[in-house]
């Protein structure tokens, strides 16, 4: 099987302020828009997508539907510490300040209008054990 895309799709009750969200913090545009779903595309890099579905949607069977809970999405950055200085600005809720972790990142954590955690995240490298734990193509040049 070969998969030809893959991303996350956000439920909600709020569909337009969602979407208007990461329109305005992560440089998102709409690529289809309606009251009921709008999927969005990153202006700096098309491959990164991402989806805003209402979460009480016909397609969406009954058992499954509501809003999205226990979800952390991440996104990589060159520079997470302007994005934090600009969230901040903005009066984003900063749940984890700006910080480096010994596992090998640098990031922070903020969440969306839905409560979904994001995690902004740069690739630093591991230190100690934890740089042993990865793979060699994995780690950060």
């Amino acid at each position: 099987m070969k998969i030809t895309s893959y991303y996350p799709v956000i439920m909600t009750d709020a569909v337009e302020a969602t979407a208007e969200f990461y329109k305005r913090h992560f440089r998102f545009e709409a690529l289809f828009s309606s009251d009921w779903y709008v999927h969005l595309q990153s202006t700096l890099d098309e491959r990164v997508t991402l989806a805003i579905l209402d979460g009480s949607h016909h397609t969406i069977p009954q058992s499954g539907r509501g809003k999205a809970s226990g979800l952390l999405l991440n996104f990589e950055v060159e520079d997470p510490d302007a994005l934090y200085a600009e969230f901040q600005a903005a009066g984003l809720p900063i749940l984890l300040p700006l910080r480096d972790e010994d596992f090998g990142q640098r990031h922070f954590i903020t969440a969306d209008p839905n409560g979904v955690l994001i995690d902004v995240i740069k690739p630093i490298p591991p230190t100690g054990d934890f740089a042993a734990q990865y793979d060699a193509a994995a780690l950060p040049a």
